[in-house]
Order: C-alpha cells, then structure tokens, then sequence
C-alpha cells in the first residue's frame, strides 16, 4: 500500500535515528549525556507554578477555553512587545496565543499557503520552518542561514527567478540551530524588500531573552513599516523554562494574525485555562527569573567552550541561544552529522543532534543543547576527549564495516 501524499512529501525523521541508539543504550545500563533536544532542564518558576496550581483549583477553568488565547493573556504578551521592544500592539487584532510558536508556524503555513506556493528559507534552520509549508503544498527555496548580505542577495535571486513569486521568507534569529543573531540594520533592509516585492517576514523570535554578549536581541516589529508585512512567533519555552506548557504567541499583521486565528478556531479551543493564566503571569511576573537562567545558560556555555576545547574539540562560542552550532572535528568530517553523532552515542554516551536534520546544509556541523548542568557537561567533555583519542581505530571499523554492506 503506497503511503500517504502529505506523508511521501517528509523525509526520514534523522533525529529519531540518534534516539532509538540512545534508548539502545540505555536499555543495556549506559549513561547517556544528552546534549541532543533542545528540552530545558531547569525547572520553571515557582511563581508561575502556584499560579497554575490555585487557577485549576478553580472549576470554572476545566471549561472549553478560546482558541486565540483569553483576553488577560493576549494582553500580557502586549504589555511585554510594549516593555522590551517599544511596540504596540492590539491584542484583540494582532495576537493569538499559539499551542507553542511550533503549532503557530504550522498552522499560519496551512492558513496561507496554496499549492507550489514558494517560500524563502534559511538552509539550516529548525524543520518546522520548511516542513511546516511543505506539508501544506508549499515549496521551499533555500536561502544561507546567517544574516547579511548574501542572504538579501539570495532573496533578490529568489524573487527575480522563481516561478511564481515567492509569498514569504522566514527568519529565526537568534537562530535554531546555527545561534546566529540579526540587527536592526538587517531587518531593515528585509523589510523594505518585502514592501518592494510584496512578500511576507514570518520571524521566529523564540529565543529572545537567552542571549550573552551585546545587546538584546531586536525584534522585526521595532521596524517602523514592518507591521504591514511580518507576523512574529515567540514562545515561553525558553524564557521561562515552560517547554511542556506548550504556551506561545504569533503577533503582528492583522491580516496574517486574522487568517492564522480563523484556522484555529476550525482546530482548538487553545490551551487548558489555567495554563493560560499562569503564562499571563509569568508575562507579568517581571525579569528577575529570566535573568536567572540566562546566567545558567552562560555559565553553561563558558563550561562548554572550555572543557571541549581543552578535550580537543573547538566549539565556536554562540552570542546567543541555548545550543551551540559545532564543526565536526576533522577527521569525521567526511562521514557526516548522522554518522558521526551516532558513533558519540556508541563510543562516548554523549547524544548531539546531527545537523543534517536541519537541512543538507548543515551536515559538517551537529548541534549542542545546553540542557545538562555544568558537572555533566565536563562528564561529556572527558568521554569525548577518550573518543578523539582513538580516532583512526574508530574510522577505520566506520570504514572497514561500510565495504561489508
């Protein structure tokens, strides 16, 4: 029986490669340092907890809630777009609160997208952001991930020799995988070549708040103009350590904010209201835990950088984000992400992404997640540090057992 057409049009799933070898692992007693999923590992606010705890306490919230998000909550992600970026924004007509910026992308793809519709995408850059089209017809034209001047120069090409025209271009900075961070001046000018070339931005701002060196990262939005094409996604994952909350947020052009609601309405009635309620409050709660765990992240990543390095394997310190984006070491380099993050599994129980799963650009680098604390983190360095060690003898069984197949 053939498969199903949505289905034929998605590759094989490369991360689930790399968990079935760490479940593997550990079904036979092996302790697997998994620096693979983007999954937080600190705990989420205490605050934030009691205020779901006493809202669901509350019968009146096990009720159907509303899909675009209830009102206190639209209006606590205004106040926040208000307080850290300087815009304003209608939270009634250009927010909806989104089961995770994840469900947001893929619901705005089905909301807009015709069939071979053609959308801009950074190559690598998290699967959603392409898939999300792909499963609703698009097709995805691939643009450099970091931003700068070949990227506009590769939009300029892509508007001039795709048939038909483009109708969006999507951005995440800072970036999943790559960490890369964007500047006002870069928006800018993406901007005034989505007004020329009447395209939309679809920003994927969901790492906001973990940042290290310079200023905060800017949002789209602060670009005078810029509500007129761009629709922006965030998410409390992160900033507030809420991953299995599922709680984020997709605001900006009314026309696109409009469409994206309308389509949910057809599929949720949005998440649990206490849920909802305490995410308002987290909104409100005021800076000091995001500070908090923006310092772990850092201590994190200094930790990283050192113990890596010193174990013989140079990671590239990120600005921002919680991952680190990391050339496979010399010798690997032929054999590939998937290859090569399977055999850390096999030979150092340390699990990375391969980066290959974010796009066939990015298969000479894999991905680190910043999710284990700072002992752990060296645990992985020294494993690895023996796993480099032994190198050739590695390659050469890579080698001698793939002439055998």
């Amino acid at each position: 029986m053939s498969e199903f057409h949505r289905i034929r049009r998605l590759p094989p799933y490369v991360f689930e490669q790399v968990n079935k070898l760490k479940k593997h692992a550990r079904d036979r007693g092996a302790d697997i340092i998994d620096l693979g999923m983007g999954n937080p590992d600190l705990a989420t606010p205490a605050h934030i907890v009691q205020k779901l705890v006493q809202s669901v306490e509350d019968p009146r919230t096990h009720r159907y809630s509303m899909s675009k998000g209830i009102p206190g909550l639209r209006k606590a992600q205004a106040a926040y777009y208000d307080r850290r970026f300087g815009v304003r924004l209608n939270p009634e007509t250009e927010i909806v609160a989104t089961l995770g910026s994840k469900e947001g992308f893929a619901n705005l793809a089905q909301a807009i997208t015709s069939p071979g519709d053609v959308v801009l995408c950074p190559n690598p850059t998290y699967p959603i952001h392409a898939f999300g089209f792909i499963m609703s017809g698009g097709v995805i034209r691939s643009l450099p991930a970091e931003p700068g001047d070949e990227l506009l120069r590769a939009m300029d090409r892509a508007v001039r020799h795709s048939i038909p025209k483009p109708i969006a271009v999507i951005l995440c900075y800072p970036a999943n995988p790559t960490a890369a961070v964007a500047d006002l001046d870069f928006y800018r000018e993406v901007v005034a070549f989505a007004k020329k070339h009447d395209i939309f931005v679809l920003s994927d701002l969901a790492y906001a708040e973990i940042y290290f060196e310079g200023a905060p990262p800017p949002s789209v939005l602060q670009v005078p103009g810029a509500m007129d094409v761009a629709v922006e996604f965030t998410s409390l994952s992160k900033t507030f350590s809420m991953p299995g909350w599922r709680m984020g947020f997709a605001v900006g052009n009314e026309r696109l904010i409009g469409a994206l609601a309308r389509v949910k309405s057809y599929l949720d009635y949005g998440a649990f209201a206490p849920i909802q309620i305490a995410a308002a409050a987290a909104l409100n709660g005021g800076e000091e835990c995001i500070d908090e765990m923006r310092g772990v992240y850092h201590r994190r990543r200094d930790v990283l950088v050192e113990s890596f390095g010193r174990a013989g394997w140079e990671v590239p310190p990120p600005a921002a984000s919680m991952f680190a984006w990391v050339p496979i070491p010399p010798a690997f380099r032929e054999i590939g992400s998937l290859e090569f993050s399977k055999l850390l599994v096999e030979k150092a129980d340390v699990a990375v992404a391969p980066g290959v799963g974010f796009g066939e650009h990015g298969d000479e680098h894999v991905r680190i997640a910043l999710v284990e604390n700072e002992q752990r983190i060296r645990q992985a360095a020294r494993s690895i540090k023996r796993f480099l060690a032994g190198a050739d003898k590695t390659l050469h069984n890579v080698v001698s057992l793939a002439a055998h197949r």
